[in-house]
């Protein structure tokens, strides 16, 4: 399970050193991770059999949709699948660093069966937009959450 959020940084050729402590986990089918943009503005960095279902899903829909149409270009068409070299970074496409924004400094945030990779200043809105959460209520479910 990925958890946890961490800042990292982007090298001249735009690779992410993966932190060893989710090497492992991450590249479980010979070193192969796949990463994808977010309609949110971020990437997603999935391990290959986390993302394979969630591709063939997004594949079933029908083509006319305009909504899945858009869905299908957005999460497979900027689909990338790479692999973590031997010193465990990933090359982030220059498409997806210009989609999300990913310059020098990003962060790496643990969603359980993947990581959303931020550009510094959208995780910064992100965590502003998660403390206001606090005055607008919470989502449908979260209502007997106990901390």
């Amino acid at each position: 399970m990925f958890q946890g959020a961490v800042a990292l940084n982007l090298d001249a050729k735009g690779r992410l050193a993966i932190p060893a402590r989710h090497r492992d986990a991450l590249a479980v089918d010979n070193g192969q991770v796949v990463l994808t943009a977010h309609p949110h503005g971020c990437c997603l960095v999935y391990p290959v059999p986390a993302w394979n279902p969630i591709r063939d899903h997004v594949l079933r829909a029908p083509s006319l949709d305009p909504q899945a149409a858009m869905l299908k270009r957005l999460l497979v068409g900027f689909a990338q699948e790479e692999t973590l070299d031997a010193a465990g970074r990933v090359l982030v496409a220059p498409s997806l660093r210009k989609f999300a924004a990913l310059e020098k400094q990003v962060w790496l945030v643990g969603q359980g069966a993947h990581f959303e990779l931020w550009s510094d200043e959208r995780w910064e809105k992100q965590q502003q937009a998660m403390l206001e959460l606090v005055n607008t209520g919470l989502p449908p479910g979260f209502e007997s959450l106990a901390l």
